[in-house]
């Protein structure tokens, strides 16, 4: 038998590559490798949960316990470690199996990554106004609202907030920029969402917040950006094994301060000494503290927050479950939320493209406090010498004194809630294209629907039937007539939808010593407001049926009552598209330049004013950059910069605004009778009215000293707004209706800001980091006239006290800030114990004093100073920190004190402790005047955390295990005699604290932070 020589040949070839490819396999099994080793900080602690990429490859898995890690790699691979707060570090495998990485913390600088408008940024290469607050910087507590955790945190942004789980805190940046109520809000951002609700938002999910606060910062935004921008960025999904972690914690509330109001011993000792006494109706033998009925002696609160995230380098993913519930310190108030959020993003065609998606839902349920403010006034006022109940069990009342009502029996026989759904949907996709081009897409839905229901039994209906309504101000106080009889119930839903879909284009260039980043884009934005209906009805056969079926009602047999359909909320849909573009020059890192201009048009406003064009310009130099400065050790960073921009304020204004509009004007005689209804302009058309426009100048400096261990910046701006929008009366021989919306009027807003960040102390076991930033600001009203409209000033704020009525407490006037009060001088007492007044020509009056004629310009509300200052301090596995913060050279009205001054009353209505030695013939006591203008500066610690972090490795599973504890608003040093010295700083008549103080609470928390391998 012959062997075929070529069939030899070719199993001899087979043979051969079969035994190449095994030697291959076996030696590229000898290159790729287990390799193991720890990352650690520069304080040689453990970094757990950090990603570990090989470079280039699908290989990834996270650190675990001790920082420990493992990996299959190459000799030549390279390993990408990353962990959110520190700058990613790249090891390169060598002939070793072992490593020991250190990763370094980012440190608050120049080089740190910031979000701007339709990009990013490092601070080194800005040449605009933006702070920045990290996630674990935020304030800490049972907080509920994403202004309060920003309060004290960022210079220049006034932020406050009453205790009201259920109010959000009010946000005034860099001053006031209109005269507009609920128009002076910053916009907010979320994930590049423009004016994304942020009740979305749990707090364990923000990652940063980068605030806008001049107009060249935030000019991109064009019409919504005159308030600043707060841009906030979400926790996203990174590469690596699966991360499970758990936050949460249980809190106790208590009242901080209380009225210091008589209880029955003193108010009767103090009537027998003024030969006086209680009515047989007022005094049935009790010693209410109606403080202490309204309030709970402890609200409770609880957060439970868990996430997860991870995935490979392609795609990567996140998801977290918010759960929040606060009690109200008032009885019968509350706060419940859920927040689902989930995020997605996915990378394609060579990484080239990168598609996301994020899905957030926020559904809350609010039990509110029916005339919550006439409740807070009726809880002091209220005669302690009066039971909550009478001996059957009924609430006591006593119905012969006007505006007297029980405050225990106005909470629970009326209830007031509201739920809440908001779901926002984020599209992006973002393509890397040749030539240095970036093609970014963004489609985005967001979706609020409000239900909202109210219920005022047959107590209410029969007994507080008039109740008067003391609203926040600048509104004034009314009365309102609760028509029916068994019960009235209200009862609405109601939803807003808003769709934005925006595109732009990024080129990044770099030629030589030459850097450009340009961007240009559209936008595109619907919002459908007002989409539903509200309902009314009365005559309920129990009081347990309360808003949850009006049919049981018979509003038919009450022949007064007509059915509420809320002509007021009028249904509105709102367009506006946008062009922008922005320019970034960098000289090699030492010139900067940057320019930028949005043009944006609405159908929001007049017909020949659709369109506004808002420009921004700004340079820097850094100048440690220079020769000069090369050679030094001392000065690590210094950077001057400067800007201006103008943005422009829409709040608050809706398609119908600008229109000529007729409704119903009264009735008109028809056979003898007023039967017949009669319709007439009730709006003018004003087909020039446009967008207020705030010009801001900004000039700074940025610095770092001794490699980082010391840094600040300086800031001076000087903002102007002009077209301001007010309401003129007018000539109804010239128009249809009496009330003119017109562009009339300037007002300025002029500061400084400091910043200063140091680490005193940094070794292994011990690290002390503080900051502390300052802002002042200056607001002045110019003008509220023009060559058409003439007007030198406003009055406002009439709290229409007994034997007061007509008197208003502040002004708006040419050459004073907002909020400036106008009311009379305390001239103090006379032989008889009368107080008295000074008069226009300055003579001293018991009587005979006229409003305004005889008012005195008595300082202003807004602060000179807003102070904030933070410590954190780590010691081995120790960490603690404090925070806090300051307000100071501001005046405040106390009108709920000057309302409880009446010692001649005092058998009526319950008056406060101070009140004892004053004199029953003082019939003036109570006169709203400076006597109750009082210093509204104030110190308070607003957090102390005491916390500690398990060793690594103490329970089988858990990667890191930290406890802690955190006690919020501990104590506040102030003069103010009120509840608290915190009033709204927001809006146009700041400062007035009259009943609406919702008691402020002294929290101590007790949570835990724990991850899971």
């Amino acid at each position: 038998m012959r062997f075929k020589s070529t069939s030899f040949k070719r199993s001899y070839l087979v043979l051969l590559f079969l035994f190449i490819g095994q030697f291959f396999n076996i030696a590229l099994a000898q290159n790729e490798r287990k390799i193991t080793g720890n990352l650690v900080d520069a304080q040689n602690l453990p970094i757990i949960g950090a990603s570990v990429i090989v470079k280039g490859t699908t290989k990834a898995t996270s650190t675990g316990a001790g920082g420990a890690f493992s990996i299959t790699a190459k000799t030549g691979d390279k390993i990408v470690f990353s962990f959110l707060g520190y700058d990613p570090q790249e090891l390169t495998i060598g002939a070793a199996n072992n490593y020991k990485v250190t990763i370094q913390e980012a440190a608050a600088s120049l080089n740190d990554v910031v979000v701007v408008g339709y990009g990013k940024s490092t601070r080194k290469a800005l040449t605009s106004s933006i702070s920045t607050v990290k996630g674990d910087d935020l304030n800490k507590g049972a907080i509920s609202d994403v202004g309060q955790m920003l309060q004290g945190k960022v210079p220049g942004l006034n932020i406050s907030r009453s205790g009201d789980p259920n109010r959000n805190a009010a946000i005034i940046m860099r001053g006031a920029s209109t005269l507009r109520e609920g128009a002076q809000s910053p916009l907010f951002v979320i994930d590049n969402v423009v004016g994304a609700d942020i009740s979305v938002l749990a707090p364990d999910d923000i990652a940063s917040i980068d605030v806008l606060k001049d107009a060249a910062a935030a000019a991109i935004y064009g019409n919504r950006a005159a308030n600043g921008v707060i841009m906030v960025t979400t926790k996203k999904g990174t590469a690596g094994q699966t991360q499970l972690s758990y936050s949460g914690y249980f809190g106790v509330e208590n009242v901080s301060n209380q009225y210091d109001m008589m209880n029955a011993d003193q108010l009767r000792s103090f009537l027998a000494r003024n030969n006086s006494a209680l009515t047989p109706a007022n005094d049935k033998g009790a010693d209410t503290d109606w403080q202490k009925e309204v309030q709970r002696a402890d609200a409770t609160s609880y957060n439970h927050n868990i996430s997860m995230s991870g995935g490979t380098e392609k795609t990567t993913y996140n998801a977290s479950i918010n759960y929040f519930k606060q009690q109200g310190i008032v009885k019968t108030s509350g706060l419940d939320r859920f927040i689902g959020r989930l995020g997605i993003e996915q990378k394609a065609l060579n990484d080239k493209l990168k598609l996301g998606l994020t899905l957030s839902n926020s559904i809350s349920d609010a039990d509110l406090v029916p005339y919550r403010n006439t409740v807070l006034a009726q809880m002091l006022t209220y005669l302690p010498t009066a039971p909550v109940r009478n001996p059957d069990g009924s609430y006591f009342d006593n119905l012969i004194q006007t505006s007297y009502y029980n405050p225990v029996s106005m909470l629970e026989n009326g209830k007031e809630n509201l739920k809440t759904k908001t779901i926002i949907g984020n599209f992006t996709a973002n393509l890397k294209l040749p030539f240095g081009f970036s093609y970014d897409v963004s489609a985005s839905y967001q979706n609020t629907q409000n239900i909202y229901g109210a219920f005022y039994n047959s107590i209410y209906t029969s007994r507080y039937n008039n109740v008067r309504n003391t609203p926040d101000p600048p509104a004034n106080p009314t009365f309102v007539s609760l028509v029916g009889q068994n019960g009235v119930a209200v009862r609405n839903a109601y939803q807003n939808t808003n769709k934005i879909i925006e595109t732009y284009l990024t080129w990044n260039k770099k030629f030589g010593n030459h850097d450009i980043n340009a961007v240009v884009g559209y936008s595109y934005q619907q919002s459908l407001n007002n989409d539903g209906v509200q309902a009314t009805s009365t005559n309920f056969p129990v009081n347990e049926v309360s808003y949850n079926n009006l049919s049981l009602g018979n509003p038919y047999a009450v022949s007064d009552f007509r059915v509420n359909f809320n002509p007021d909320v009028v249904y509105q849909e709102i367009l506006m598209i946008s062009d922008f573009a922005r320019v970034n020059y960098n000289y090699k890192n030492k010139y900067l330049l940057q320019g930028s201009i949005r043009r944006d048009g609405s159908n929001t406003f007049g017909n020949n004013e659709k369109w506004g064009y808002f420009p921004s310009i700004g340079a820097a130099w850094n100048i440690d950059q220079e020769n000069f400065l090369k050679n030094q050790t001392v000065l690590s960073t210094l950077k001057l910069r400067g800007s201006y921009g103008i943005a422009g304020n829409a709040a608050g204004f809706y398609p119908l605004t600008t229109k000529l509009i007729y409704g119903a004007v009264g009735q008109f005689y028809y056979n003898g009778s007023p039967r017949e209804g009669a319709y007439g302009a009730i709006q003018n058309e004003n087909p020039n009215l446009q967008w207020e426009k705030t010009a801001t100048t900004n000039i700074g400096v940025d610095f770092t000293f001794f490699n980082g261990r010391l840094g600040g910046s300086l800031d001076w701006y000087n903002k102007k707004t002009t077209d301001l929008i007010l309401p003129f009366e007018v000539d109804q021989n010239l128009y249809p209706s009496n009330l003119l919306t017109a562009n009339v009027g300037k007002l300025s807003n002029k500061g400084l800001e400091f910043v200063l960040n140091g680490t005193p102390v940094s070794t292994t076991d011990f690290t002390w980091t503080t900051g502390i930033n300052v802002a002042h600001n200056k607001n002045k009203i110019i003008t509220l006239s023009d060559s058409q409209f003439k007007i030198d000033d406003r009055l406002t704020v009439q709290p229409d006290g007994a034997g007061q009525s007509g008197a208003t407490l502040q002004i708006l006037s040419p050459g004073q800030a907002i909020g400036t009060f106008y009311t009379f001088q305390y001239a103090g007492k006379n032989a008889n114990g009368v107080s008295q007044y000074y008069d226009a020509a300055g003579n001293i009056k018991t009587q005979g004093l006229l409003n305004r004629t005889d008012y005195y310009i008595l300082g202003n509300a807004q602060p000179k100073a807003l102070i904030g200052w933070t410590n954190n301090v780590r010691y081995k596995n120790f960490d603690f920190s404090v925070f806090m913060r300051a307000v100071l050279g501001n005046k405040i009205m106390n009108v709920t004190r000057a309302d409880l001054f009446r010692p001649n009353t005092a058998q009526f209505t319950n008056i406060p402790v101070e009140v004892e030695n004053e004199s029953t013939a003082d019939f003036n006591s109570y006169k709203y005047s400076s006597r109750f203008i009082e210093n509204g500066s104030y110190l308070r610690l607003d957090n102390a955390t005491l916390g500690y972090t398990f060793k690594k490795g103490i329970i089988p599973g858990v990667r890191s295990l930290r406890v802690y504890t955190t006690a919020n608003n501990l104590f506040v040093i102030t003069g103010y005699k009120g509840i608290d010295p915190e009033i709204n700083q927001g809006g146009t008549a700041p400062g007035v604290d009259t009943n609406n103080f919702y008691p402020k609470t002294r929290t101590f928390l007790f949570g835990l932070n724990v991850s899971f391998n």
